[in-house]
């Protein structure tokens, strides 16, 4: 089903909640197509800002693909110290 197709299909459940209803099947269908319908519009939005470049105020140039991965590495460092900091504080309170 191409995109077009979802969409319209989108459209006429949610029309026809409205009027009368949905039954079970109609409302995982609708779900489904909606989790799709985002799914799609995010990955599209994602390749076009992943192709843009950064010019920095020094001139330098980063390509936004690249920052973001870098912005993730960072923030998983962060998450596995907050991690240790709490896992030393758990053994240093179960020795005293």
């Amino acid at each position: 089903m191409n995109m077009n197709d979802r969409i319209k299909r989108i459209n006429e459940l949610y029309h026809k909640s409205k009027a009368e209803g949905l039954t079970e099947a109609e409302k995982a269908e609708q779900a489904q197509l909606r989790k799709e319908y985002v799914e799609s519009i995010r990955g599209n939005l994602r390749s076009q800002l992943d192709s843009m470049v950064i010019q920095h105020e020094d001139g330098s140039r980063e390509r936004v693909s690249d920052r973001r991965k870098r912005v993730e590495g960072e923030k998983k460092l962060e998450e596995i110290e907050v991690n240790e900091i709490f896992e030393e504080a758990k053994e240093a309170d179960g020795r005293k």
